[in-house]
């Protein structure tokens, strides 16, 4: 079984130990398709934090798959994509150009997102937007390729 970490990159939501929508539309969304969630939460927009909480899970190898929702925009807080990069051994950088390119059909401001995706041991960390309809849509559009990834990294 693929077993996956989602958090809602969001000081507000950290602070107030609230849940995200995004973060629990995209656990929906993994279980029905036979991810193990082993992990939801929030983490505060704080690049170090962050960094820190995506490399420990990686180099524990006790899930195959992070995401992130929020942060990726260009407001100073935003520390998602910063956070995958500082800790990705392989960036994937088709992943995020793809889905920009899809979110386009909808808004001219996803040229502002700063999504990234890699690769940590034999793990993927994938950002995604913080708005739960366009994070599970997204994912919902990349998921077989994304399951493809992550088989193939886990072997």
């Amino acid at each position: 079984m693929m077993r996956a970490a989602i958090f809602a990159i969001d000081t507000g939501i950290y602070k107030a130990r609230a849940e995200s929508a995004a973060a629990t539309a995209l656990k929906r969304l993994l279980e029905q398709v036979g991810f193990e969630v082993k992990a939801a939460g929030a983490l505060p927009q704080e690049k170090n934090v962050v960094s820190t909480v995506l490399a420990q899970l990686a180099d524990s190898e006790s899930v195959e798959l992070i995401l992130t929702a929020g942060a990726v925009g260009y407001q100073s807080g935003d520390c998602a994509a910063e956070a995958v990069t500082d800790v990705a051994e392989r960036l994937l950088p088709g992943i995020p150009e793809a889905l920009r390119a899809y979110n386009l059909r909808y808004s001219k401001k996803a040229i502002l997102e700063s999504m990234e995706a890699g690769i940590r041991k034999k793990t993927l960390i994938l950002n995604l937007p913080e708005s739960a309809k366009t994070a599970k849509e997204d994912m919902e559009y990349i998921l077989p390729e994304i399951v493809q990834v992550v088989e193939s990294i886990s072997i």
